[in-house]
Protein backbone atom coordinates (compact mmCIF):
# COMPACT_ATOMS: atom_id res chain seq x y z
CA UNK A 1 0.00 0.00 0.00
CA UNK A 2 1.67 3.54 -1.10
CA UNK A 3 2.00 6.27 1.76
CA UNK A 4 0.88 9.56 0.37
CA UNK A 5 1.60 12.46 1.60
CA UNK A 6 0.07 15.69 -0.16
CA UNK A 7 1.92 18.98 0.09
CA UNK A 8 -0.10 21.92 -0.47
CA UNK A 9 2.52 24.99 -1.48
CA UNK A 10 0.94 27.93 -0.39
CA UNK A 11 2.61 30.84 -1.03
CA UNK A 12 2.81 33.73 -3.01
CA UNK A 13 0.76 37.05 -2.52
CA UNK A 14 -1.55 36.92 -5.65
CA UNK A 15 -1.17 40.49 -7.01
CA UNK A 16 -3.17 40.18 -10.20
CA UNK A 17 -6.14 39.64 -8.11
CA UNK A 18 -6.05 43.02 -6.13
CA UNK A 19 -7.59 44.81 -4.17
CA UNK A 20 -9.55 41.54 -3.04
CA UNK A 21 -6.14 39.33 -2.60
CA UNK A 22 -3.63 41.42 -0.84
CA UNK A 23 -0.13 40.19 0.40
CA UNK A 24 -1.61 39.49 4.23
CA UNK A 25 -4.72 38.13 2.91
CA UNK A 26 -3.39 36.42 -0.51
CA UNK A 27 -6.02 35.29 -2.93
CA UNK A 28 -5.28 31.13 -1.56
CA UNK A 29 -7.44 32.27 1.07
CA UNK A 30 -10.40 33.64 -0.43
CA UNK A 31 -13.65 32.30 -1.88
CA UNK A 32 -13.50 32.80 -5.93
CA UNK A 33 -14.16 29.95 -7.44
CA UNK A 34 -18.04 30.86 -8.47
CA UNK A 35 -19.42 27.70 -8.24
CA UNK A 36 -21.38 28.83 -5.10
CA UNK A 37 -19.21 27.22 -2.67
CA UNK A 38 -18.38 28.61 0.63
CA UNK A 39 -14.37 27.12 0.45
CA UNK A 40 -11.47 28.94 -0.38
CA UNK A 41 -9.08 27.82 -3.06
CA UNK A 42 -6.60 26.71 -0.01
CA UNK A 43 -9.62 24.34 1.18
CA UNK A 44 -10.55 23.00 -1.84
CA UNK A 45 -6.84 22.05 -2.31
CA UNK A 46 -6.84 19.90 0.42
CA UNK A 47 -10.23 18.64 -0.14
CA UNK A 48 -9.05 17.33 -3.69
CA UNK A 49 -6.08 16.13 -2.43
CA UNK A 50 -8.01 13.32 0.35
CA UNK A 51 -9.86 12.94 -2.76
CA UNK A 52 -7.27 10.19 -3.99
CA UNK A 53 -7.52 7.73 -0.60
CA UNK A 54 -8.51 4.09 -1.27
CA UNK A 55 -7.64 0.65 -0.79
CA UNK A 56 -4.26 1.38 -1.98
CA UNK A 57 -3.27 4.62 -0.71
CA UNK A 58 -3.11 5.95 2.66
CA UNK A 59 -2.84 9.37 3.39
CA UNK A 60 0.22 10.60 5.68
CA UNK A 61 0.04 14.30 7.26
CA UNK A 62 -0.69 17.11 5.06
CA UNK A 63 2.24 19.16 4.48
CA UNK A 64 1.56 23.10 3.90
CA UNK A 65 4.52 25.13 3.34
CA UNK A 66 3.31 29.00 3.72
CA UNK A 67 4.54 31.90 4.85
CA UNK A 68 5.11 32.40 8.63
CA UNK A 69 2.73 35.33 8.71
CA UNK A 70 -0.02 33.25 7.42
CA UNK A 71 -0.22 30.32 9.71
CA UNK A 72 -3.19 31.02 11.78
CA UNK A 73 -5.56 32.15 8.58
CA UNK A 74 -4.06 28.05 7.35
CA UNK A 75 -4.86 26.97 10.64
CA UNK A 76 -8.57 28.60 10.82
CA UNK A 77 -9.49 27.04 7.29
CA UNK A 78 -8.31 23.50 8.48
CA UNK A 79 -10.36 23.97 11.73
CA UNK A 80 -13.12 24.92 9.28
CA UNK A 81 -12.75 21.68 7.48
CA UNK A 82 -12.83 19.60 10.41
CA UNK A 83 -16.21 18.21 10.36
CA UNK A 84 -15.58 17.39 7.14
CA UNK A 85 -12.22 15.92 7.12
CA UNK A 86 -12.35 14.76 10.53
CA UNK A 87 -9.06 12.91 10.14
CA UNK A 88 -7.13 15.08 8.81
CA UNK A 89 -3.23 16.10 10.34
CA UNK A 90 -1.37 18.66 9.05
CA UNK A 91 1.94 20.23 9.73
CA UNK A 92 3.34 23.63 8.28
CA UNK A 93 5.96 24.77 7.35
CA UNK A 94 6.46 28.14 7.57
CA UNK A 95 9.03 29.90 5.46
CA UNK A 96 10.45 33.04 6.97
CA UNK A 97 10.85 34.46 3.28
CA UNK A 98 10.41 34.02 -0.09
CA UNK A 99 12.46 31.88 -1.79
CA UNK A 100 10.22 30.12 -4.58
CA UNK A 101 9.04 26.56 -5.21
CA UNK A 102 11.99 24.61 -5.04
CA UNK A 103 13.15 25.09 -1.71
CA UNK A 104 9.45 24.47 -0.42
CA UNK A 105 9.42 21.31 -1.62
CA UNK A 106 12.38 20.31 -0.47
CA UNK A 107 11.68 21.43 3.34
CA UNK A 108 8.41 19.44 2.39
CA UNK A 109 10.50 16.42 1.32
CA UNK A 110 12.93 16.19 4.16
CA UNK A 111 9.72 17.05 6.71
CA UNK A 112 8.08 13.87 4.62
CA UNK A 113 11.43 11.58 5.56
CA UNK A 114 11.16 12.60 9.13
CA UNK A 115 7.52 11.79 9.39
CA UNK A 116 7.44 8.59 7.48
CA UNK A 117 9.91 6.91 10.00
CA UNK A 118 11.98 4.40 7.52
CA UNK A 119 9.53 4.43 4.59
CA UNK A 120 9.90 6.85 1.06
CA UNK A 121 6.52 8.42 1.02
CA UNK A 122 5.16 9.80 -2.41
CA UNK A 123 4.61 13.26 -2.58
CA UNK A 124 1.76 14.70 -4.22
CA UNK A 125 2.39 18.42 -4.27
CA UNK A 126 -0.17 21.06 -5.48
CA UNK A 127 -0.13 24.98 -5.08
CA UNK A 128 -3.10 25.94 -3.49
CA UNK A 129 -4.91 28.73 -5.99
CA UNK A 130 -6.65 26.11 -8.41
CA UNK A 131 -9.56 25.01 -9.17
CA UNK A 132 -10.82 21.90 -10.48
CA UNK A 133 -14.11 21.58 -12.13
CA UNK A 134 -14.67 17.72 -12.75
CA UNK A 135 -13.40 16.19 -9.37
CA UNK A 136 -14.04 12.62 -10.44
CA UNK A 137 -11.44 13.19 -13.20
CA UNK A 138 -9.09 15.01 -11.12
CA UNK A 139 -8.99 11.79 -8.47
CA UNK A 140 -8.67 9.82 -11.14
CA UNK A 141 -5.58 11.03 -13.02
CA UNK A 142 -3.69 11.53 -9.66
CA UNK A 143 -4.45 7.94 -9.02
CA UNK A 144 -2.93 6.73 -12.24
CA UNK A 145 0.59 9.71 -11.19
CA UNK A 146 0.39 7.61 -7.97
CA UNK A 147 0.39 4.30 -9.46
CA UNK A 148 2.96 5.41 -11.63
CA UNK A 149 5.59 6.76 -9.69
CA UNK A 150 5.12 3.59 -7.29
CA UNK A 151 5.74 1.22 -9.66
CA UNK A 152 8.99 2.92 -11.24
CA UNK A 153 12.05 4.03 -9.79
CA UNK A 154 12.89 7.52 -9.46
CA UNK A 155 9.87 8.68 -11.83
CA UNK A 156 8.33 12.22 -11.57
CA UNK A 157 4.70 12.34 -12.87
CA UNK A 158 3.19 15.39 -13.67
CA UNK A 159 -0.35 16.93 -14.48
CA UNK A 160 -0.91 17.96 -17.78
CA UNK A 161 -4.14 20.15 -18.70
CA UNK A 162 -5.79 19.47 -21.85
CA UNK A 163 -5.82 23.03 -23.31
CA UNK A 164 -8.63 24.98 -24.42
CA UNK A 165 -7.77 27.96 -26.55
CA UNK A 166 -3.93 29.07 -27.36
CA UNK A 167 -3.04 30.35 -24.12
CA UNK A 168 0.08 32.51 -23.76
CA UNK A 169 0.16 32.48 -20.02
CA UNK A 170 0.93 28.93 -19.93
CA UNK A 171 3.92 27.13 -19.90
CA UNK A 172 3.39 23.79 -22.26
CA UNK A 173 4.44 19.93 -22.31
CA UNK A 174 5.12 18.38 -25.36
CA UNK A 175 3.77 14.37 -24.93
CA UNK A 176 6.11 11.53 -26.38
CA UNK A 177 4.52 8.26 -28.07
CA UNK A 178 1.19 6.46 -26.63
CA UNK A 179 0.63 6.35 -22.97
CA UNK A 180 1.34 3.19 -21.13
CA UNK A 181 -0.89 0.94 -18.80
CA UNK A 182 -0.77 3.69 -16.03
CA UNK A 183 -2.48 6.04 -18.62
CA UNK A 184 1.25 8.02 -18.63
CA UNK A 185 3.00 9.34 -21.47
CA UNK A 186 6.32 10.25 -21.64
CA UNK A 187 7.75 13.76 -21.84
CA UNK A 188 9.43 15.07 -24.58
CA UNK A 189 10.23 18.73 -23.44
CA UNK A 190 9.13 21.65 -21.75
CA UNK A 191 8.24 25.07 -23.46
CA UNK A 192 7.93 28.47 -21.87
CA UNK A 193 5.02 30.77 -22.13
CA UNK A 194 4.79 31.19 -26.23
CA UNK A 195 3.32 34.19 -28.20
CA UNK A 196 0.29 33.75 -29.72
CA UNK A 197 1.05 32.34 -33.32
CA UNK A 198 2.95 29.82 -31.60
CA UNK A 199 0.42 28.87 -29.04
CA UNK A 200 -1.98 28.61 -31.79
CA UNK A 201 0.60 26.07 -33.68
CA UNK A 202 0.48 23.96 -30.19
CA UNK A 203 -3.50 23.61 -29.66
CA UNK A 204 -3.45 22.46 -33.59
CA UNK A 205 -0.28 19.77 -33.07
CA UNK A 206 -2.82 18.23 -29.91
CA UNK A 207 0.49 16.90 -28.21
CA UNK A 208 1.21 19.94 -26.30
CA UNK A 209 -0.73 20.70 -22.96
CA UNK A 210 -0.38 23.35 -20.18
CA UNK A 211 1.73 22.71 -17.16
CA UNK A 212 -0.27 22.69 -14.31
CA UNK A 213 2.59 23.04 -11.55
CA UNK A 214 0.91 19.40 -9.96
CA UNK A 215 3.48 16.40 -9.48
CA UNK A 216 3.94 13.15 -7.72
CA UNK A 217 7.45 11.98 -6.83
CA UNK A 218 8.78 9.85 -3.83
CA UNK A 219 10.38 12.60 -1.33
CA UNK A 220 14.03 10.46 -2.17
CA UNK A 221 13.68 11.00 -5.99
CA UNK A 222 13.13 14.92 -5.73
CA UNK A 223 16.16 15.16 -2.83
CA UNK A 224 18.36 13.01 -5.32
CA UNK A 225 17.46 14.71 -8.30
CA UNK A 226 18.04 18.10 -6.11
CA UNK A 227 21.43 16.63 -5.62
CA UNK A 228 21.91 15.80 -9.25
CA UNK A 229 21.07 19.48 -11.01
CA UNK A 230 21.32 22.01 -8.20
CA UNK A 231 23.66 20.81 -5.22
CA UNK A 232 23.59 24.46 -4.07
CA UNK A 233 19.89 24.51 -3.47
CA UNK A 234 19.94 20.58 -2.00
CA UNK A 235 22.67 21.36 0.85
CA UNK A 236 21.46 25.37 1.44
CA UNK A 237 18.11 23.06 2.26
CA UNK A 238 19.67 20.57 4.75
CA UNK A 239 21.11 22.94 6.27
CA UNK A 240 18.05 25.00 7.03
CA UNK A 241 16.30 22.19 8.00
CA UNK A 242 18.89 21.06 10.36
CA UNK A 243 18.89 24.27 12.02
CA UNK A 244 14.56 24.06 12.56
CA UNK A 245 12.59 24.63 15.52
CA UNK A 246 8.87 23.05 16.42
CA UNK A 247 5.96 23.80 18.57
CA UNK A 248 2.22 23.28 18.09
CA UNK A 249 -1.29 25.47 18.24
CA UNK A 250 -4.58 23.17 18.11
CA UNK A 251 -3.10 19.97 17.39
CA UNK A 252 -1.33 21.22 14.28
CA UNK A 253 2.44 20.99 13.99
CA UNK A 254 4.50 24.02 13.41
CA UNK A 255 8.33 23.81 11.62
CA UNK A 256 10.06 26.71 11.35
CA UNK A 257 13.54 26.20 9.04
CA UNK A 258 16.60 27.76 10.28
CA UNK A 259 15.91 31.41 9.59
CA UNK A 260 19.34 32.56 8.38
CA UNK A 261 19.79 29.48 6.91
CA UNK A 262 16.69 29.52 4.61
CA UNK A 263 17.45 32.87 3.28
CA UNK A 264 20.75 32.05 1.95
CA UNK A 265 19.47 29.05 -0.04
CA UNK A 266 18.87 30.28 -4.01
CA UNK A 267 15.41 31.04 -4.64
CA UNK A 268 14.23 28.67 -7.76
CA UNK A 269 10.95 27.27 -9.37
CA UNK A 270 10.93 23.58 -9.25
CA UNK A 271 10.46 23.89 -13.05
CA UNK A 272 13.97 25.42 -13.28
CA UNK A 273 15.95 23.52 -10.87
CA UNK A 274 14.54 19.76 -12.02
CA UNK A 275 11.98 19.14 -13.51
CA UNK A 276 12.86 21.16 -16.91
CA UNK A 277 15.95 19.09 -16.91
CA UNK A 278 14.59 15.66 -16.82
CA UNK A 279 13.30 15.25 -20.86
CA UNK A 280 16.93 16.67 -21.92
CA UNK A 281 18.40 13.88 -20.61
CA UNK A 282 15.99 11.03 -20.65
CA UNK A 283 18.15 7.64 -21.47
CA UNK A 284 21.08 8.97 -19.59
CA UNK A 285 19.45 10.16 -15.90
CA UNK A 286 17.89 7.80 -13.30
CA UNK A 287 14.86 10.64 -13.36
CA UNK A 288 12.59 9.26 -15.82
CA UNK A 289 9.35 12.24 -16.46
CA UNK A 290 6.03 11.15 -17.49
CA UNK A 291 2.68 13.10 -17.73
CA UNK A 292 -0.75 11.72 -17.44
CA UNK A 293 -3.53 14.23 -19.55
CA UNK A 294 -6.15 16.23 -17.13
CA UNK A 295 -9.14 17.39 -18.94
CA UNK A 296 -11.33 18.51 -15.96
CA UNK A 297 -12.15 22.33 -15.81
CA UNK A 298 -8.56 23.56 -14.73
CA UNK A 299 -8.10 26.94 -14.07
CA UNK A 300 -5.45 28.70 -12.04
CA UNK A 301 -7.23 31.96 -11.65
CA UNK A 302 -4.12 34.08 -12.17
CA UNK A 303 -6.15 37.21 -12.93
CA UNK A 304 -9.78 38.41 -13.07
CA UNK A 305 -10.27 37.52 -16.41
CA UNK A 306 -10.04 34.34 -15.49
CA UNK A 307 -12.44 34.28 -12.15
CA UNK A 308 -15.12 35.25 -14.95
CA UNK A 309 -14.37 32.53 -17.09
CA UNK A 310 -15.10 30.24 -14.02
CA UNK A 311 -17.87 32.20 -12.68
CA UNK A 312 -21.42 31.51 -13.13
CA UNK A 313 -22.46 33.92 -16.29
CA UNK A 314 -26.20 34.89 -16.22
CA UNK A 315 -27.62 35.60 -19.69
CA UNK A 316 -25.87 38.68 -20.78
CA UNK A 317 -22.56 37.10 -19.84
CA UNK A 318 -21.81 38.65 -16.43
CA UNK A 319 -20.63 37.27 -13.41
CA UNK A 320 -21.75 39.12 -10.17
CA UNK A 321 -20.84 38.23 -6.82
CA UNK A 322 -22.06 40.53 -3.35
CA UNK A 323 -24.75 43.36 -3.71
CA UNK A 324 -24.86 44.45 -7.16
CA UNK A 325 -26.83 45.92 -9.65
CA UNK A 326 -26.56 45.92 -13.49
CA UNK A 327 -28.39 47.39 -16.46
CA UNK A 328 -27.82 47.33 -19.76
CA UNK A 329 -24.54 45.41 -19.42
CA UNK A 330 -22.66 42.29 -20.24
CA UNK A 331 -19.53 40.45 -19.90
CA UNK A 332 -18.45 42.12 -16.99
CA UNK A 333 -17.38 40.60 -13.82
CA UNK A 334 -18.56 42.72 -10.60
CA UNK A 335 -17.88 42.35 -6.93
CA UNK A 336 -19.13 44.02 -4.22
CA UNK A 337 -17.85 43.43 -0.75
CA UNK A 338 -18.90 46.26 1.21
CA UNK A 339 -21.78 48.40 -0.53
CA UNK A 340 -24.10 48.36 -3.62
CA UNK A 341 -22.34 48.76 -6.72
CA UNK A 342 -24.22 49.64 -10.06
CA UNK A 343 -22.74 49.33 -13.74
CA UNK A 344 -24.94 50.79 -16.43
CA UNK A 345 -23.99 49.90 -20.25
CA UNK A 346 -21.03 49.12 -19.35
CA UNK A 347 -19.04 45.45 -21.37
CA UNK A 348 -15.87 43.20 -20.74
CA UNK A 349 -15.21 45.10 -17.72
CA UNK A 350 -13.44 44.12 -14.31
CA UNK A 351 -15.34 45.82 -11.06
CA UNK A 352 -14.14 45.07 -8.05
CA UNK A 353 -14.79 46.86 -4.64
CA UNK A 354 -14.02 46.25 -1.11
CA UNK A 355 -14.02 48.25 2.07
CA UNK A 356 -10.84 50.71 0.87
CA UNK A 357 -10.18 50.37 -2.50
CA UNK A 358 -12.12 49.91 -6.08
CA UNK A 359 -10.37 48.50 -8.66
CA UNK A 360 -12.30 49.04 -12.63
CA UNK A 361 -10.04 47.32 -15.65
CA UNK A 362 -11.04 46.58 -19.09
CA UNK A 363 -11.03 42.74 -18.68
CA UNK A 364 -8.40 42.16 -21.21
CA UNK A 365 -6.08 43.96 -19.13
CA UNK A 366 -6.57 42.22 -16.41
CA UNK A 367 -2.91 40.70 -16.30
CA UNK A 368 -1.96 44.33 -15.98
CA UNK A 369 -3.60 44.75 -12.20
CA UNK A 370 0.46 43.96 -10.66
CA UNK A 371 0.98 47.05 -12.51
CA UNK A 372 -1.25 49.15 -9.93
CA UNK A 373 0.25 46.94 -6.82
CA UNK A 374 4.07 47.90 -7.92
CA UNK A 375 2.46 51.59 -7.73
CA UNK A 376 1.30 51.00 -4.15
CA UNK A 377 4.42 49.55 -3.16
CA UNK A 378 6.55 52.47 -4.50
CA UNK A 379 4.16 54.64 -2.51
CA UNK A 380 4.31 52.39 0.65
CA UNK A 381 0.68 52.53 0.44
CA UNK A 382 -0.89 50.08 3.37
CA UNK A 383 -3.64 48.84 0.76
CA UNK A 384 -0.92 46.61 -0.98
CA UNK A 385 -0.52 44.59 2.16
CA UNK A 386 -4.11 44.77 4.28
CA UNK A 387 -7.42 45.07 4.39
CA UNK A 388 -9.77 47.37 6.01
CA UNK A 389 -10.74 44.51 8.05
CA UNK A 390 -7.60 42.46 9.32
CA UNK A 391 -7.24 38.84 10.53
CA UNK A 392 -5.25 38.30 13.69
CA UNK A 393 -4.95 35.04 15.28
CA UNK A 394 -7.15 36.15 18.08
CA UNK A 395 -9.83 37.07 15.45
CA UNK A 396 -9.97 40.60 13.63
CA UNK A 397 -10.26 44.26 13.41
CA UNK A 398 -11.77 46.61 11.67
CA UNK A 399 -10.63 50.02 10.93
CA UNK A 400 -14.08 51.84 11.03
CA UNK A 401 -12.76 55.90 10.78
CA UNK A 402 -9.87 57.79 11.37
CA UNK A 403 -8.71 60.88 11.22
CA UNK A 404 -6.27 63.78 12.67
CA UNK A 405 -4.94 62.47 16.16
CA UNK A 406 -7.79 59.74 16.42
CA UNK A 407 -8.68 55.76 14.76
CA UNK A 408 -11.76 54.34 15.72
CA UNK A 409 -11.47 50.26 15.37
CA UNK A 410 -14.09 47.51 15.64
CA UNK A 411 -12.50 44.03 17.28
CA UNK A 412 -13.69 40.59 17.34
CA UNK A 413 -11.72 38.30 20.18
CA UNK A 414 -12.51 34.57 19.69
CA UNK A 415 -13.96 32.56 22.60
CA UNK A 416 -11.13 31.62 25.33
CA UNK A 417 -8.62 33.79 23.28
CA UNK A 418 -6.69 37.40 24.16
CA UNK A 419 -4.54 39.65 22.87
CA UNK A 420 -0.79 40.01 23.88
CA UNK A 421 -0.10 41.77 27.18
CA UNK A 422 1.65 45.34 25.49
CA UNK A 423 1.54 48.95 25.77
CA UNK A 424 1.50 51.98 23.23
CA UNK A 425 4.13 54.91 23.28
CA UNK A 426 2.10 56.65 21.76
CA UNK A 427 -1.31 56.45 21.75
CA UNK A 428 -4.06 56.32 24.78
CA UNK A 429 -7.17 53.87 23.76
CA UNK A 430 -11.11 54.13 25.02
CA UNK A 431 -12.80 50.38 25.17
CA UNK A 432 -16.35 49.85 24.77
CA UNK A 433 -17.87 46.43 25.30
CA UNK A 434 -20.73 45.98 22.63
CA UNK A 435 -20.98 42.52 23.10
CA UNK A 436 -19.91 38.91 25.15
CA UNK A 437 -17.40 39.19 28.20
CA UNK A 438 -13.96 41.13 28.48
CA UNK A 439 -11.58 40.28 30.71
CA UNK A 440 -9.42 43.45 31.09
CA UNK A 441 -5.89 43.91 32.50
CA UNK A 442 -5.22 47.49 32.88
CA UNK A 443 -1.63 48.17 34.79
CA UNK A 444 -2.02 46.01 38.16
CA UNK A 445 -5.76 45.78 37.61
CA UNK A 446 -8.15 42.96 36.72
CA UNK A 447 -11.42 44.04 35.85
CA UNK A 448 -14.41 42.02 34.25
CA UNK A 449 -16.60 44.42 31.48
CA UNK A 450 -20.11 43.16 29.95
CA UNK A 451 -22.10 45.00 27.31
CA UNK A 452 -22.26 48.77 27.27
CA UNK A 453 -19.25 49.04 30.21
CA UNK A 454 -15.99 51.00 29.34
CA UNK A 455 -12.48 51.72 30.42
CA UNK A 456 -9.79 53.75 29.38
CA UNK A 457 -6.38 52.62 28.52
CA UNK A 458 -3.75 55.43 29.61
CA UNK A 459 -0.51 56.19 27.20
CA UNK A 460 2.33 53.70 28.51
CA UNK A 461 0.03 52.19 30.49
CA UNK A 462 0.53 47.55 30.28
CA UNK A 463 -2.64 46.20 29.12
CA UNK A 464 -4.02 43.01 27.81
CA UNK A 465 -7.92 42.31 25.80
CA UNK A 466 -9.44 38.92 26.71
CA UNK A 467 -12.40 36.80 26.11
CA UNK A 468 -12.88 34.15 28.80
CA UNK A 469 -16.57 33.50 27.61
CA UNK A 470 -17.80 30.91 25.02
CA UNK A 471 -19.06 33.52 22.70
CA UNK A 472 -17.29 35.96 20.58
CA UNK A 473 -16.01 39.37 22.41
CA UNK A 474 -16.76 42.67 20.66
CA UNK A 475 -15.72 45.88 21.66
CA UNK A 476 -15.51 49.37 19.86
CA UNK A 477 -11.85 50.66 20.53
CA UNK A 478 -10.72 54.26 19.92
CA UNK A 479 -7.29 55.81 19.77
CA UNK A 480 -5.86 58.80 20.39
CA UNK A 481 -2.52 60.70 20.78
CA UNK A 482 -0.12 61.77 18.18
CA UNK A 483 1.07 58.40 16.24
CA UNK A 484 -1.47 55.71 15.43
CA UNK A 485 0.28 53.13 13.53
CA UNK A 486 0.32 49.68 13.87
CA UNK A 487 4.28 49.74 14.82
CA UNK A 488 3.72 51.29 17.90
CA UNK A 489 3.02 47.96 20.00
CA UNK A 490 5.48 46.73 22.52
CA UNK A 491 4.63 43.17 23.33
CA UNK A 492 5.87 41.62 26.57
CA UNK A 493 3.39 37.95 26.27
CA UNK A 494 2.16 36.27 23.64
CA UNK A 495 -0.16 33.35 22.97
CA UNK A 496 0.97 33.33 19.52
CA UNK A 497 4.70 33.88 19.47
CA UNK A 498 5.36 37.19 18.51
CA UNK A 499 6.53 39.21 21.58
Amino acid sequence: MALVIPVILCGGSGTRLWPLSRSGFPKQFLVLSGDGSSESLFQQAVKRIHSVANSKITLGNTLVVTNEDHRFLVLDQLRDMKAELKDIQATLLLEPAGRNTAPALSMAALCAQQLAQGQDPILVITPADQTIQNQSAFTKALQDCIQSVESTEQEIAILGITPTAPETGYGYIQRSGAKDQNNAYVVERFVEKPDSKTAQSYLADGSYLWNSGMFVLKASTWLAALKEFRKDIFEASQKAWNAKSEDSASGVGFIRPGKEEFKAIPAESIDYAVIEKCPGTLGKTQFPIKMVELDAGWNDLGAWDAVWQVGQQDQAGNVTSGDTLLSNSKNSLVHASSRLVSAVGVENLIIIETADAVLVADRKNSQDVKNIVTQLESQKREEKNLHRKVARPWGWYDSVDEGERFKVKRIQVKPGASLSLQMHHHRAEHWIVVKGIAEITNGDQVITLTENQSTYIPQGQTHRLANPGTEPLEIIEVQSGSYLGEDDIVRFEDTYGRS
